[in-house]
């Protein structure tokens, strides 16, 4: 055991120790190793928190030490649902800093909370998870550090970046429009009569407004009417479903629950751990959250009993596609385009994550940094030994907890080769816009893109925006005629009216052929191609 733990030191990167150096450490470093001390009035704190936990919703007023700056007044509390458990030290956390004090924060952040990683003995489930998705849609940052409770050592933990108000203002520009979590730690009293049983959040219809406060919680001060339409239309006039919600985001979203067979979420039994914000332009902006059971620690689907390793390494690219019950699934999934799009989004993270074996990589990476902490961790559930086992071995003789390894290895060999996911995709290349002309006097007004796209593309569509707080909007590619190109290759083109001599234009497109679609950049969501009228008239 001593060589194998040895073994996971000495991948730690030297990065890992510069929290000695004297220089402020970034609340989400990834690098480092952070540390909270909290110092609380009571001497048996863990069993005053459990107290606190179940007959109330207040907080413990105490003193919080992070990363060696100090912050009086902060409200403590064990939180989350499934994954707390009366009478243990190592719960899950929230430390709200402005508990007292409305302006007081830490480099921005307002509050603190601490997964506890439970059903995870690896410890990298969440962090991995959030990496990932990260690269594709808004996603909270993650972080380790360890955590002291007057003075006694409670274990390292995962600093979940919370999302709340900065999160907000960081990814939609915007944080009081209405917004909601799926599902509730307390069930309103009393009960509403009417109203769909056990549900959670699966957005079905209500016609009573009052059966949607049973099953999501209200983080905003209004919202309800906005949430009831969303799932008006989504389950009654889902052709009209963009304007009140991002689908490409939400696609993304399903996508990577179900790559990462993450069915402690909307694509699993219950349809909750995931948050709705309502943007400035009108529509509903989905985001991950509670990712600890990600990668198959959480094995139930809705359908039948919990799924095996085998099961869960071959889980169906399509759950609940059929599913009346799961519409923002079906619903969705059911426009032949949506779902093209969908499968794409399935195959580029499995592509781009799994098949090259990255993920791995990274796990281990993790797991080294964090080896000397988890093992001088009294309060941990599991021991050392099954915290190295984790990534290749399946833990617990009840829980079964799969190996990250053991889970995504074959089940990415399975998504690459899955009739869904087999169909080639049109290459789109030789992107181009058109300037003006050397010797041309009169300036442009419009943006004329040129792309090629071979593996005879049915249609090129093009998104464009003008602003980083715009939604996209769409426009069909032109065919050109042209008499050289290799067979099955066409070239289609845009033209796209700039509203101001300085407009900048955000663009990515699609190329949709009979089996799938592509895009260009693959990347659009954190870089689309980016033009400016006045370098197109220099």
């Amino acid at each position: 055991m001593k060589n194998l733990l040895f073994a996971l030191i000495a991948l730690l990167p030297l990065a890992g120790f510069a929290q000695n150096t004297k220089t402020v450490r970034p609340l989400f470093d990834k690098k480092t190793i952070g540390e909270i001390r909290l110092t609380l009035p009571a001497k048996n704190w863990a069993d005053a928190l459990d107290s606190m936990r179940l007959y109330g919703e207040g907080m413990m007023v105490g003193t919080a030490l992070v990363d060696g700056q100090k912050y009086e007044n902060v409200g403590v509390r064990f939180r989350g649902n499934k994954s707390y458990q009366v009478g243990i030290k190592r719960n899950p956390f929230q430390i709200k800093l402005n508990y007292s004090n409305t302006e007081q924060n830490h480099q921005g952040y307002t509050s603190l909370k601490l997964s506890a990683a439970k059903a995870d003995p690896s410890m990298v489930r969440e962090v991995l998870f959030h990496e990932i998705a990260a690269k594709y849609m808004p996603s909270s940052q993650t972080a380790y550090t360890k955590l002291f409770v007057n003075e006694e050592y409670a274990g390292i933990f995962i600093n979940l970046e919370s999302v709340d108000g900065q999160f907000l203002d960081n990814h939609f520009g915007s944080r009081n429009n209405p917004f909601f979590k799926a599902g509730v730690d307390y069930k309103p009293e009393p009960a509403v009569n009417g109203c769909k049983q056990n549900i959670f959040g699966s957005l079905e219809y209500e016609e009573n407004i009052d059966c949607y406060r049973e099953n999501f919680t209200l983080e905003s001060d209004r919202g309800w009417a906005d949430l009831q339409e969303l799932t008006r239309i989504l389950n009654n006039e889902p052709a009209k479903i963009e304007r009140v919600l991002d689908v490409d985001r939400t696609l993304w979203m399903l996508a990577l629950n179900n790559v990462m067979v993450n069915l402690s979420s909307y694509s699993g039994q219950y349809s909750v751990n995931y948050y709705l914000y309502k943007d400035n332009n009108g529509r509903f902006q989905p985001v991950h959250w509670d990712l600890n059971l990600s990668f198959g620690s959480f094995k139930n689907t809705g359908n039948g009993s919990d799924l095996d390793l085998r099961n869960l390494q071959r889980l169906d690219p399509l759950l609940h596609a059929d599913n009346p019950y799961k519409p923002l699934i079906s619903q969705l999934l059911k426009d032949n385009l949506y779902r093209k799009i969908y499968l794409a989004h399935l195959r580029q993270i499995n592509d781009e994550n799994f098949a090259t074996g990255a993920y791995e990589k990274r796990a281990k990476e993790l797991q080294a940094m964090i080896a000397v902490p988890f093992n001088d961790d009294k309060n941990k559930l599991y021991s050392i030994d099954d915290f190295q086992k984790s990534l290749n071995e399946t833990i617990g003789r009840k829980s079964k907890i799969p190996g990250i390894a053991e889970l995504m290895s074959k089940r990415s060999r399975f998504l690459k080769t899955h009739p869904e996911l087999t169909a080639l995709p049109s290459a789109i290349s030789d992107v181009s816009v058109q300037g003006r002309g050397k010797f041309e006097n009169q300036r442009i007004n419009t943006f004329r893109i040129v792309a090629n796209a071979d593996r005879f593309p049915k249609k090129l569509l093009i998104y464009y925006r003008f602003a980083d707080n715009q939604p996209y909007a769409s426009m069909v590619m032109t065919e050109e005629t042209s008499g050289d190109l290799p067979s099955g290759m066409k070239t289609f083109s845009a033209n796209i009216e700039a509203k101001t001599d300085d407009a900048v234009l955000d663009y990515y497109i699609m190329a949709e052929n009979a089996g799938t679609v592509s895009f260009s950049p693959m990347n659009y969501f954190s870089k689309p191609y980016k033009i400016k009228l006045s370098d197109l008239n220099k």
